[in-house]
């Protein structure tokens, strides 16, 4: 099945764009793009980041509440954002839990704290939990696990596969990272401004009433995933039963803000139609 909405890619004031939806069994339902181009995954990075995190707390080598980052910080809290460090800064600006403040410190501070436990740098114990395993061959960790992932949408239509029918980790595991942690909790949501509440799980933002948001009009409250600095998204939205990976090389902004919402509803219409 081919979906005609893939083709708004193309509309997309970008150099280079690509795009892929893939159902929960895996079979890919259209794909638009250079599907093997590699592109800048900003932000993108941390749901992959945060999947090996999961692996980890699975194989004993790190505990979900064990403490990490700031005094009254646990791993729990680097990965739903509320450790109280500072956006970019490794310094603390609020207790942990009193806040949710986005922060690319904390998957810093996270993947440090998993490469001890691991005893080996976190971008190999991320191909080797992750990458390796799904077959992303053209995916790779250059820097910060919080925002220096580079990858394909071939490559990570079989990530958003794994979201939906989970094969590396118990289903329980991957449930409990799409619930909301520390429901309630306010904060800004980059790019969209201040949500109350501003819902995360573990490594995965949650759609649920937040507005104004870069998923569709028409994506229901179960939605999750990550958009990323670099132009680029990967949402699941459980209601359809199918993600969308849509990757560009032009940075976020008011471009993406105006472009992804009908895009995204088109997708959707497309596939409940």
């Amino acid at each position: 099945m081919s979906l005609q909405s893939l083709a708004l890619i193309s509309n997309w004031p970008v150099p280079t764009a690509a795009t892929a939806v893939v159902r929960a069994d895996g079979a890919v339902a259209g794909s638009y793009g250079p599907g093997g181009h590699r592109f800048a995954l900003a932000s993108v990075t941390k749901p992959l980041a945060a999947y090996a995190a999961l692996v980890a707390y699975e194989e004993g080598a790190i505990e979900l509440d064990e403490p990490a980052g700031p005094t009254g910080s646990t791993v729990r809290h680097l990965l739903a954002h509320t450790s109280g460090l500072a956006f970019d800064e490794h310094r603390a600006t609020f207790a942990p839990g009193a806040r949710r403040l986005y922060s690319n410190a904390g998957f810093e501070v996270l993947g440090d704290h998993i490469a001890k436990a691991a005893d080996m740098s976190f971008a190999e114990y991320l191909r080797q939990a992750v990458l390796e395993p799904l077959g992303m061959t053209a995916t790779t960790l250059d820097g910060s696990p919080a925002k220096d992932g580079v990858s394909t949408v071939d490559d990570l239509v079989r990530f958003a596969a794994e979201l939906q029918a989970p094969r590396l980790l118990d289903p329980r595991t991957v449930a409990e990272a799409m619930t909301v942690q520390y429901p309630g909790t306010k904060g800004v949501l980059p790019g969209y401004g201040h949500q109350s509440p501003n819902d995360w799980g573990l490594g995965f933002e949650i759609r649920d009433s937040k507005s104004p948001h870069w998923t569709g009009s028409s994506s229901s409250a179960r939605t999750f995933g990550h958009f990323g600095q670099a132009g680029t998204f990967l949402w699941v939205d459980p209601a359809v039963g199918a993600a969308c990976v849509a990757l560009t090389d032009r940075t976020f902004g008011p471009w993406a803000i105006e472009a992804w919402t009908p895009f995204t509803d088109a997708v959707l219409a497309d596939l409940t139609s």
